[in-house]
């Protein structure tokens, strides 16, 4: 009889029998704990686990064990623990580089196959980097293994730069302290899509006995290799081919907010001439607890990390304020009004609509593209055949702006920026122009397959610089936009329920929406809905299905609605990486705003509070 932490595996399983009995843990959580206690690739972990049982610490157990962690949108992300099938933990990182390298070498047939891991400054990162790098070593793959800290972006390149068949970026964003994550890859340097992924996920729910090399005699015997410098530079000097502009003139503060993002983002911004924007020194330190961030949450999205950098701002009488995500695959910027002299934090949409109309007017210009200094090879000649991408629930000004300079648009797709790079790729990469997201996710060039905080950094700071030489801001431009092409307004509501109680909240609310949505919420009534769930769209209130939906495949409503001053959607989803329910709402004009822009957003604003707090009304009750 096996005895753990002085009890045999048979006590223990009574004792979890007890408190599914009792309720007091989940049926679920009770049989994957027992199979931590029983069964022997867990050996490592069971004295842990058994220690807990044994004093009846069930709340910690429930959290641990309460499901199997998935693989979401952006890869295998939670909370991390010493053990447990619902964390991130050793055993979980080690099951996700098996899973990987394992599946990828059942489809080829290969025996060995090569990998490129990196990591970011969270707590744990470089010890489960080593280990991702040592499972892989263990099967057979030959590793590299960045030296340091990276950027996720970096990660992307690097696959495609060392010809290598998959890839691992150790994050979990932009999450809370606690969190840790696992990102995979595949070959074309983008996160792992349809077929792979399922694929993936059974290999690492199949795994047992896992093989893990020495690190140390890895290294030494080169089955893992140390990479650094060399693509450091590459990666750069990709980027830097990319510029669309020589003005150089701007003062700005970035913030890596205790991340990566000065080995990407303010290195790119120094080699490519930006002197005058300095780095935000409270911030710049990696640090996995993001000490100085407003409430440790590094998440460039909430307002309130731009909060102690505006001080510094307005002490020094800079315009621009720029801030990556901790992995640095993301960007976010708040510009001063120059009315006002407040600063303006600018919402994902409405920097990647900036982005995409200043790569199109630059790339469209009569004057031939920049050279010289940074071996600009970035063609200005746009045609019919060029193409942007984006999601659907990014705003449709981009599209707007895009299509007005007679280029296509690809919009069909879910959330999660892996579908921009496998768009890419089935369009062809030498059409592509620009790719963006809502939640501050920007790609133009084809160096990578994963959205860069640098490049859109890069082009921001041009952007802002050309802006600045005819005493303009971005919200100056913002505003020009809005006057051709109308006033676009985008908002974003997330409802948080935790464990598994909160799961089934959001499924039974997802569910609801699909079978019996409201049919109008402040003054806003609500016309069809378009089910990516179950390929279809459906007039409403009848619920009669009036045309189908061929792809994406999804778990996405999307809604439409009329209004006198505006359209009305909104798109809900719950997240494929967090415990919450996403909202998107938008608003978009009926014609151009031309001199009334003040007007236009005055309207349009006021109908979306309106329809925003109907909403919420209705949401509320639901998650209770």
């Amino acid at each position: 009889m096996t005895e753990l932490a002085g009890h045999s595996a048979e006590a223990l399983a009574a004792e979890i029998d007890n408190a599914v009995v009792s309720a007091i843990i989940r049926s679920q959580t009770g049989d994957l704990m027992k199979r931590w206690i029983t069964e022997p690739q867990f050996a490592a972990f069971q004295n842990a686990v058994a220690r807990d049982i044994s004093v009846g610490n069930w709340e910690k157990l429930e959290a641990c064990f309460w499901e199997e962690i998935a693989f979401g949108t952006g890869g295998r992300r939670g909370p991390m623990s010493e053990y447990g099938s619902a964390t991130i933990n050793e055993r979980t990182i080690a099951e996700s580089a098996f899973g990987l390298a394992a599946y990828f070498q059942d489809l080829t047939g290969q025996t060995e196959g090569r990998a490129v891991v990196s990591h970011d400054s969270r707590n744990r990162s470089r010890e489960f980097a080593e280990l991702t790098a040592s499972v892989m070593a263990g099967l057979g793959l030959k590793v590299f293994l960045f030296e340091d800290i990276r950027a996720t972006p970096e990660l992307s390149f690097a696959v495609r730069q060392l010809n290598c068949d998959v890839g691992v970026m150790i994050s979990a964003s932009h999450n809370p302290p606690a969190d840790n994550g696992f990102k995979a890859y595949w070959s074309n340097g983008g996160q792992v899509v349809a077929p792979h992924d399922k694929g993936i996920v059974q290999k690492v729910y199949d795994a047992r006995e896992i093989p893990v090399a020495d690190f140390k005699t890895a290294v030494s015997d080169g089955q893992i290799e140390i990479i650094g410098e060399d693509i450091d530079t590459a990666y750069i000097d990709a980027m830097l081919k990319l510029s669309l502009s020589e003005n150089r003139q701007l003062r700005a503060i970035f913030s890596p907010l205790h991340g990566v993002g000065e080995t990407s983002v303010f290195r790119l911004l120094q080699a490519a001439g930006f002197d005058g924007i300095s780095i935000y020194e409270p911030h710049r330190t990696p640090d996995g607890n993001f000490p100085n961030v407003p409430d440790h949450l590094p998440n460039p999205e909430n307002a309130r990390v731009f909060e102690p950098i505006i001080e510094q701002a307005k002490q020094e009488d800079i315009g621009l304020i720029l801030a990556s995500d901790p992995d640095a695959d993301r960007i976010a910027a708040a510009a001063r009004c120059s009315n006002s002299g407040e600063f303006v934090t600018l919402s994902g949409n409405q920097i990647g609509a900036l982005i995409c109309d200043y790569i199109v007017r630059q790339r469209t210009s009569a004057r031939p593209p920049v050279d010289g200094a940074h071996g600009n090879t970035f063609t200005s000649h746009l045609t019919s055949e060029h193409y942007i991408v984006e999601t659907l629930v990014t705003t449709q000004l981009t599209a707007t702006i895009a299509r007005a300079a007679g280029l296509k648009v690809i919009d069909e797709l879910l959330v999660g920026f892996k579908f921009i790079g496998q768009a890419m790729d089935e369009y062809g990469p030498e059409k592509f122009v620009f790719g963006t997201e809502e939640s501050l996710g920007y790609l133009a060039g084809d160096y990578a397959r994963d959205k860069d905080a640098a490049i859109a950094a890069l082009y921001l700071s041009e952007l802002a610089a050309e802006l600045a030489a005819s005493n303009c801001t971005l919200l100056d431009q913002l505003d020009c936009l809005y006057s051709e092409h109308g006033y676009y307004s985008e908002r974003q509501r997330n409802d948080y329920a935790y464990g598994p109680a909160g799961k089934g909240l959001i499924d039974s609310l997802m569910e609801t929406l699909r079978t019996r949505p409201p049919e109008s919420l402040g003054g806003v009534k609500l016309t069809s809905v378009s089910d990516y769930g179950r390929h279809e769209t459906r007039e409403l209130p009848s619920g009669t299905k009036s045309a189908a939906l061929p792809h994406p495949q999804g778990n996405l409503l999307i809604f439409h609605g009329t209004h006198d001053d505006c359209r009305i959607r909104f798109a809900v989803r719950p997240s494929g990486t967090e415990p919450k329910i996403k909202f998107y709402l938008f608003a978009e004009p009926h014609r151009p705003a031309g001199k009334e822009v003040a007007e236009h957003r005055a309207r349009t604003e006021a109908c979306l509070d309106e329809f925003e707090a109907a909403l919420s009304s209705w949401i509320e009750p639901q998650l209770k």
